[in-house]
């Protein structure tokens, strides 16, 4: 007697293991980008001010307070990139990861069936660079989330799935 299909290999109820892991979406390297140029602007004009204030006004050995700017400018650099690097997401069938830290890693798991508002915002800056984020709202102020820097294409996809998702999923409740 025959009972299962022919391609039947007899792992029916065993579990997939790679199914399993969630699939990890980084931010565009655009963000960096973006941070970047900030981080030279604004600690630029400081090293600028550092440098030449103390030598115009004071003695000229007074510029070499222009260094510790230029060090935390070299910092910064590297740290924005590190921090870049740790921020990702996920979409499962029932919630979303959001995955981010350096030294303490912190994973946000937002219910869909939680989720009460979705925003895309974009500031000027953001706009010039061609990036959106996504801000999920939910009851309970401690999960709420937000992934920053991403292409404005894929923030409206991403909050148009989760609200669709969302609303599927709290129609029970």
């Amino acid at each position: 007697m025959e009972t299962g299909s022919p391609d039947d290999t007899g792992t029916a109820g065993a579990a997939d293991p790679a199914r399993d892991e969630p699939v990890w979406s980084g931010l565009p390297p655009g963000l960096l980008r973006m941070r970047r140029l900030l981080l030279v602007v604004w600690l630029g004009l400081l090293t600028l001010a550092a440098a030449l204030l103390p030598a115009l006004f004071l003695d000229p050995v007074w510029s070499a307070l222009a260094v510790p700017p230029l060090v935390l400018l070299a910092w910064g650099w590297v740290m924005l990139e590190r921090n870049w690097c740790s921020w990702r997401y996920a979409e499962r069938a029932d919630d979303l990861l959001i995955s981010r830290g350096v030294l303490w890693r912190e994973e946000t798991v937002v219910p869909y069936g939680r989720m009460q508002l979705v925003e895309v915002t974009s500031g000027p800056v953001e706009r010039h660079f061609g990036l959106a984020s996504v801000q999920l709202h939910t009851a309970a102020a401690a999960t709420d989330a937000t992934i920053p820097g991403l292409d404005p294409a894929e923030a409206e996809r991403l909050r148009d799935r989760l609200t669709e998702l969302g609303e599927a999923r709290s129609a029970g409740l």
